[in-house]
C-alpha cells in the first residue's frame, strides 16, 4: 500500500512521492525491502520514496540511495536531523561511486517548519509567536549551504552526484492572525524546494509576486532562538519530540487510510453480492 503525494521538486516538474508504510518505521531491514519493492512496482524515473529521517530510518536512507532509489527524507525538524539525513545520502552515493555505479540519484530532505510554532504557541511571549519555525529554517539553511560547499561534497560532484535539495515542508500558516504566505515568503530562496497545501498555493497564485530572499529569515533568527532559550524553550528536546509525534501521526493517518480502503472494498463487495442475486 502507498499514499502518493504529488510535488514539484528538485527543479523538475512532475515528481511524485510514495510513502513507505510507517508501520515499518522501527524495522530498518523491512523498510529497505519495502522501498525497493515500491520503486520497482512504480517503474518510473520521477518517483521519490519517502523515508523518515529517524534513527531507524537513516540506515534505510543510505541503503535506498545505494540501491539507486530516489528518496524524499521526511520528518526533519532541526539542523542536526538534516545533517544526519545528508550524511546518509552522501554515504549512499559514495558507496555507489566505489562500486562503479552511477551516483546520480535524486533526493530531497524535507524540513517541517510551521509545526514548531504550533508546538510553542502557548509557551512563548506574544512577541515571539510564529517566529521559531523560521528561525530553525534559517539555521538549517545555513547548515545546508555549508554542507553543499564542503570539499567532500565537491569531490562527489566531480563524479556526477546530484545535490540533495533542502525541501520546505509544512509551510501553510496555522495561525489565522498571520498571512497565509508567512513561511512561503520568508523561505523563497535559492537551492530549495517548497511544497505547500492547496490553500497556500491558491493564496500565492493570487499575489502579485515577491522577490526571492537571499537568505531565509536573514538577520533575526539567531536572536529569536536566544530569546526563546531564555524563555525556557529547549529546541533540542523539542525537535526530537516533534519527530516522534510526526512519526506517530503518520501511523494514525496510515491506519485511517487502511480503514477507509477496507470500508470501500466491503461496500463494493456488498454491491456485487446484491447485483448477483
Amino acid at each position: 500500500m502507498f499514499r502518493p503525494v504529488y510535488e514539484r521538486t528538485d527543479g523538475v516538474d512532475g515528481w511524485v512521492s510514495l510513502e513507505v508504510s510507517p508501520l515499518l518505521a522501527h524495522d530498518t531491514t523491512r523498510t529497505v525491502e519495502a522501498v525497493k519493492d515500491l520503486h520497482a512496482r512504480a517503474g518510473r524515473p520521477n518517483v521519490y520514496i519517502k523515508i523518515p529521517g529517524t534513527r531507524e530510518g537513516l540506515p534505510a536512507i543510505e541503503e535506498a540511495i545505494f540501491a539507486g532509489v530516489p528518496v524524499n527524507v521526511t520528518l526533519l525538524f532541526s539542523p542536526e536531523q538534516y545533517l544526519a539525513a545528508a550524511e546518509a545520502f552522501l554515504c549512499g552515493v559514495q558507496r555507489r561511486i566505489a562500486a562503479g555505479l552511477n551516483p546520480n540519484v535524486a533526493s530531497v530532505a524535507s524540513l517541517f517548519v510551521s509545526r514548531w510554532d504550533v508546538a510553542v504557541r502557548d509557551m512563548v511571549p506574544a512577541g515571539l509567536t510564529n517566529k521559531l519555525g523560521l528561525a530553525i529554517a534559517g539555521r538549517t539553511y545555513a547548515a545546508y549551504r555549508s554542507t553543499l560547499s564542503s570539499p567532500r561534497w565537491h569531490r562527489a560532484y566531480n563524479f556526477g552526484v546530484r545535490p540533495q535539495r533542502l525541501l520546505w515542508a509544512s509551510t501553510g500558516a496555522k495561525d489565522p492572525q498571520v498571512s497565509d504566505l508567512l513561511y512561503v515568503r520568508n523561505l523563497a530562496t535559492s537551492f530549495t524546494v517548497n511544497t505547500m497545501p492547496e490553500a497556500t498555493l491558491h493564496a500565492l497564485a493570487n499575489q502579485a509576486g515577491f522577490s526571492a530572499s537571499p537568505y531565509p529569515d536573514s538577520g533575526g533568527g539567531e536572536s529569536v532562538l536566544k530569546e526563546l532559550f531564555s524563555a525556557g524553550i529547549d529546541v533540542g528536546s523539542l525537535s526530537a519530540q516533534l519527530q516522534d509525534e510526526g512519526a506517530n501521526q503518520f501511523v494514525r493517518s496510515w491506519n485511517d487510510l487502511l480503514e477507509v480502503i477496507e470500508a470501500k472494498a466491503n461496500g463494493l463487495a456488498n454491491v456485487d453480492e446484491i447485483a448477483a442475486v
